[in-house]
């Protein structure tokens, strides 16, 4: 077997990122998603200088760039007062610092552009309407099985289904998402209709007592992404979103800034998510098949970072398919040993900055700003990030 065939469950921004650097080192894949088109809900991301050092790796940086929005820092206000604390530059002194910038692009810009770079590749790499029920493997291979299709076989199986996997069910066992309390309140608003103080290319964390706000600029500053999330929430189960209403988020938001409810005013309309996680695994690996992203690893969006370090997985992966290809079980598990330590260093990051975004200590005016000049100094932002904005996937230990 000199170049094996891997099979991906899964046609968002993980699968494709990981189809892209296998074809690009010479590796044949088959992505299988069970949508009829390719797309990504939610609206925008954060992507960090680990992340677009990847992007960089894989041929696509300047492509996305050229659709992202020019964001000049982050700030962090307070979420009663609104009285505001620069954290830090996005553009130049992230590239200076760490090689690459700070970007907030559009979700279905990223997956278009990774999409676009598989089919250049291999225009018939991606099979849609496939909706993937289960798998068999032996030491030869794995079979692949669908609803109402034929089933595929290849080398390898990589389950990059999300946070809802049916590839995870089926190796470790089905179970419900662990719903967390928290709901985030998710819109695009037109910077057209936004103040003119508003309308900025910055992006803005607001912090209060049980909930937090960011925002920040899409569609090169056209657009405003705006995702408030807030503790103290029931859900009754799937489906995990739900359309919401401008005076819903209004009630929700009651007491936050003027700002914060001007933005909601000129919102068209409100889609809520449930926040979901899942235990972790001891392994992501069995066999010829493994996990990669939401499939094993979900977060809290709390450290932006949850299609970022999908994006690492996908090198990663990569390079242990590559370095042991005539291994295939061999490279699934040195890719888990890689990955899995700093992966759920992150999840466990997001869920401390729960405490940060959230502290009741916020409630109060005084003993906010003192909370937040302590937990958003410069050592502390330091300590926080550095560790995952310098990681290099393309040259990381294996």
């Amino acid at each position: 077997m000199t170049h094996p065939r891997i099979l991906i469950a899964g046609g968002g921004i993980g699968g494709l990122a990981t189809a892209l650097t296998l074809l690009q080192n010479n590796i044949d894949v088959e992505v299988y998603e069970q949508a009829s088109e390719l797309r990504e809900v939610g609206a925008g991301i954060q992507i960090s200088p680990n992340g677009n050092r990847v992007l960089d790796h894989m041929g696509v940086f300047e492509a996305l760039k050229a659709l992202s929005s020019p964001t000049q820092g982050k700030e962090i206000r307070l979420w009663n007062t609104g009285q505001t604390w620069p954290l830090f530059d996005l553009g130049k002194a992230a590239i200076d610092k760490y090689g690459f910038p700070y970007m907030t692009v559009f979700r279905p810009h990223l997956l278009q552009v990774l999409a676009d770079a598989v089919q250049a590749l291999k225009p018939d790499a991606i099979h849609l309407n496939a909706r993937c029920n289960g798998f068999e493997q032996s030491e030869a291979g794995v079979t692949l099985h669908f609803d109402g299709a034929a089933s595929v076989s290849g080398d390898a199986l990589i389950g990059a289904d999300g946070l809802h996997s049916k590839i995870r069910a089926a190796l470790f066992g089905a179970a419900p998402p662990d719903f967390t309390g928290m709901v985030s309140w998710r819109a695009l608003i037109p910077m057209e209709v936004l103040p003119e103080h508003l309308a900025r290319p910055v992006a803005t964390n607001w912090v209060g007592p049980g909930g937090h706000v960011v925002h920040y600029p899409l569609h090169a500053g056209k657009v405003m992404n705006f995702v408030g999330t807030l503790e103290g929430n029931t859900w009754s189960g799937p489906p995990w979103v739900s359309p919401a209403t401008v005076d819903a988020a209004l009630t929700a938001f009651e007491g936050w800034h003027e700002d914060v409810q001007t933005m909601i005013r000129h919102a068209p309309s409100f889609l809520k998510w449930a926040l979901c996680g899942r235990p972790f695994l001891d392994h992501w690996s069995q066999g010829r098949v493994t996990l990669m992203g939401d499939a094993c690893h979900p977060t809290l969006p709390f450290l932006a970072q949850g299609a970022v370090f999908t994006l690492e997985d996908a090198v990663v992966l990569q390079r242990c398919i590559r370095q042991d290809a005539q291994d295939l079980p061999t490279a699934l598990k040195r890719y888990e040993a890689a990955r899995q330590e700093r992966a759920y260093r992150m999840v466990r990051g997001a869920s401390d900055n729960t405490s940060r975004f959230h502290n009741p200590i916020l409630a109060n005016a005084e003993q906010g700003v003192a909370f937040i000049e302590r937990e958003w100094q410069q050592t502390a932002i330091g300590s926080r990030y550095d560790w995952i904005f310098n990681y290099n996937a393309i040259t990381a230990e294996i």
